[in-house]
């Protein structure tokens, strides 16, 4: 995991006016977000929201039997713990690293404080919670009414969409954690991509070798999320470019 050199690399923060990132900067703090760690267990008080920067982190419902399924998948472009700021302080999800990395994270009190000063915060982090409901409606319709293969080539376009290169480390697993599927299942889709030649795989890696591949190969549920996120990213790109 290489060492993000400022918490510009998430975009939320990067928004920001100086005067209201500097009320927030001495108080955000640099972790490192392994593979599979558990950031928030369902029905927790939640003690940080976090900023991830390099890590992307799955928010997993997990029922009573123990089976999982992914609603949706934070990196970059967002933040964990909007129960924070949209009325409570514990989480019906789990959110479990996906691809290691590093992110910050700010005392839950300090981001409420933020949240009510009703400045470009507030704007931003309710923009985003728009985005991730388009995200989470998405993929309960993708896992619903399309094929492993659609939902593998989705999942992996828009995990490289966070990232900054062309391999995840990641497990079959973790993957098939996240579909709510058997890990045979992910290993049979991911023979086919890779049988296409679209990725290469071996334990615990997986390369994209043709990202259009991938594109064609998935359902439109990917353009959906893309399209919404990148309105979101659109509006944070202007507030960076206005002077405050």
């Amino acid at each position: 995991m290489s060492l993000p050199p400022n918490a510009n690399h998430n975009h939320l923060l990067a928004a920001l006016p100086a005067a209201e990132f500097q009320r927030l900067a001495s108080c955000l703090e640099l972790v490192p977000m392994p593979l599979g760690e558990t950031l928030y267990e369902p029905g927790g008080e939640l003690q940080h929201a976090y900023f991830p920067t390099t890590a992307i982190v799955s928010l997993l419902y997990i029922t009573e039997s123990g089976a999982s399924a992914e609603m949706a998948a934070v990196g970059n472009e967002g933040v964990l713990g909007i129960s924070l700021f949209m009325g409570g302080i514990t989480t019906s999800s789990s959110a479990v690293v996906q691809a290691a990395g590093y992110g910050y994270r700010l005392e839950a009190r300090l981001l409420q404080e933020e949240f009510n000063r009703a400045g470009l915060m507030q704007r931003l982090l309710l923009l985003y919670t728009q985005a991730l409901v388009t995200q989470v409606a998405q993929t309960v319709v993708c896992n619903r009414h399309h094929s492993i293969e659609q939902q593998l080539c989705r999942w992996l376009l828009l995990t490289l969409d966070r990232l900054a290169s062309n391999e995840l480390i990641m497990t079959h697993e973790l993957v098939a954690s996240a579909f709510g599927v058997r890990r045979e299942s992910i290993s049979q889709a991911a023979g086919k991509l890779q049988r296409a030649g679209l990725i290469r795989y071996r334990r615990g890696h997986i390369s994209v070798s043709e990202r259009s591949g991938l594109e064609a190969g998935a359902c439109e549920c990917y353009a959906v999320v893309k399209k919404e996120l990148g309105r979101l990213l659109s509006d944070v790109r202007y507030r960076q470019s206005t002077p405050a």
